[in-house]
């Protein structure tokens, strides 16, 4: 046996026990991110270099610069105003209040990206449970979903999205007029599915509803010159992000200054905000971008893609159709990151080659990666934000329990989504 093939089984090998440690959720799953990352170093499968290299810095960038902002925004008593405003306005209905608080993680989504969403939306969702006496996990659920939908119809949603749109050219309102329309109106179908799998547990007291509406969301303001130092800079950050193609900055970079200004003119010790950062996550993340490395390093991951590609023969619908399921099936269970950069560039050379019409497959592409992240509480990063806040705040979702309800109405996302390119772009 050569040694790259020994290599690539060794990814495989580990890579596949990592997974099952983390869906059997027996240790900590940043725990077992790490040992498979350490791992995959030990056994020479990837350099450290190489494996440091493969950690998405933009992606961690933004995460720890996000969570510095809500933090900070979060002292000001903003969150806790929302939500009480929120309960009023749905008039104390725990299902009007999902369908609200998803609309609006999806709408959000589409504007600023998935990730920011929610990390700004979960607190008030939290919040909002607590007051009216439920637990927030049905409305976390179908938030996750919701963001990830959302992301979907822009270039700046999704980091799929963001990588499609550099490598190919695709402009923001290339995305608005394919990936939009579908993406808006699975966003209203979801949650519509959500209401009908959780309309049963979403039932409070008339006290609880009475006791919120009664509440003076005014009252809620802890710090009215913290809150306006919070939102200036949380709205430049925003206009950053939906600028960012034009200024030529990295999001991660957008992100960073606007943390740094906050917490040089908020007043707040920095060594408090830095303690309240999810730095599980963070370091669970950097453990899956090294497993997800070895796999890309021993060419697992491009002998997937080329394999799809030799299976279909150049045939476009074929092509189309094996891109669109493949990238929703791996994006599941893969970080769609890594998986969508080894597609880009096979799919130009698959292009160069036979001359096909590439416009279906980078939709498909988009629409794979970005829906089928929903499938599992690793296949996006909101996913792993999403559920990793939930369980600091005492609220555990486990791969089981996410997956036995979010992976059926993902499929049946991909399942619309076929329809749609069938009768659009082959």
């Amino acid at each position: 046996m050569d040694q790259n093939t020994l290599h690539m089984i060794l990814s495989i090998g580990i890579f596949v026990l990592a997974y099952v440690l983390i869906v059997l959720e027996k240790f900590d799953r940043t725990v077992v991110a790490l040992s498979g990352a350490a791992l995959m170093i030990l056994v020479r499968v990837i350099s450290q270099e190489k494996a440091f290299v493969e950690i998405d810095y933009n992606t961690i960038g933004l995460l720890i610069s996000m969570m510095v902002i809500v933090m900070i925004t979060k002292r000001s008593g903003l969150f806790e105003y929302v939500a009480i405003r929120t309960v009023k306005i749905a008039k104390g209905e725990p299902v009007k209040i999902l369908v609200l608080l998803s609309i609006i993680t999806g709408l959000l989504s589409a504007a600023l990206d998935n990730v920011t969403t929610i990390l700004l939306i979960l607190p008030v969702t939290v919040s909002v449970a607590k007051d009216l006496r439920l637990t927030p996990v049905p409305f976390i659920i179908a938030e996750i979903f919701a963001s990830n939908v959302g992301g979907t119809a822009t270039l700046v949603g999704d980091p799929p999205n963001i990588m499609i749109g550099s490598s190919v050219g695709l402009s923001f309102a290339d995305f608005l007029r394919n990936d939009a329309p579908i993406a808006i109106p699975l966003l209203f179908l979801t949650t519509y599915i959500f209401v009908l799998i959780y309309r049963k547990k979403l039932v409070t007291t008339p006290e609880a509803k009475s006791v919120v509406m009664s509440m003076d969301e005014k009252s809620a303001i802890k710090d009215k010159p913290l809150l306006i130092k919070s939102l200036v800079i949380l709205g430049l950050t925003i206009i950053g992000f939906l600028l960012h193609g034009a200024l030529h900055y990295e999001s991660a970079t957008i992100a960073i200054t606007g943390a740094v200004v906050l917490l040089l003119i908020s007043g707040t010790h920095t060594e408090h905000i830095l303690k309240e950062v999810e730095w599980k996550t963070i370091f669970f993340f950097a453990g899956l971008f090294i497993l997800v490395g070895g796999l890309k390093e021993t060419g697992v991951i491009k002998m997937l893609a080329v394999g799809v590609l030799d299976l279909t023969q150049g045939d476009l619908l074929l092509t189309t159709l094996a891109i669109l399921w493949v990238s929703a099936i791996a994006s599941a269970f893969i970080d769609n990151i890594p998986f969508v950069a080894t597609m880009i560039p096979l799919i130009k050379d698959m292009g160069a080659i036979s001359g096909m019409n590439l416009t279906p497959l980078w939709w498909a592409l988009s629409l794979g990666a970005c829906l089928g992240g929903n499938g599992t509480v690793i296949g996006a990063s909101a996913n792993v934000i999403a559920v990793g806040m939930a369980e600091e705040y005492g609220h555990k979702i486990t791969f089981k329990h996410f997956f036995k309800i979010a992976f059926p109405i993902m499929i049946l996302t991909i399942v619309i989504a076929t329809v749609y390119l069938l009768v659009f772009y082959v």
